[in-house]
């Protein structure tokens, strides 16, 4: 797979993973994460697949966020990491601030699924 084309299916999976419909899915959201998933909040918590999809079905209103300044790096022939920018927005009444996000795509059975993910909230100078 080119890496341009591995970049447009990132981006597309990233998206979905922001879909608040896909968010709301346990289907959905469990196809897309790996067994082994883990994630850094930036919260400092730690989660894992069962976790996240047991917060995802009780989340109100499915947050929803853009995508932005997607980068691509192989880091084997099954594993990409992505880098991403999610901006300002608005949850619940609350603004929440940017954040810088990454992701460890694993191709498991001929389909990539989130590994690894961190969010980190982005300072502003």
């Amino acid at each position: 797979m080119s890496d341009d084309k591995l970049k447009r299916q990132l981006q597309l999976l990233e998206e979905a993973l922001a879909d608040p419909e896909v968010r709301a899915s346990r289907y959905a959201m469990a196809s897309l994460l790996s067994d082994d998933f883990r994630e850094f909040g930036a919260s400092g918590r730690v989660f894992d697949k069962k976790t996240i999809l047991g917060l995802l079905a009780d989340e109100p209103d499915g947050d929803s966020y853009f995508v932005e300044e997607l980068e691509v790096t192989r880091l084997g022939p099954d594993t990409a990491l992505a880098t991403y920018r999610i901006p300002p927005r608005w949850v619940a009444g609350k603004q929440k601030p940017a954040s810088l996000r990454s992701s460890i795509w694993r191709m498991e059975e001929g389909v990539w699924k989130v590994l690894f993910h961190q969010g980190t909230r982005q300072l502003t100078d």
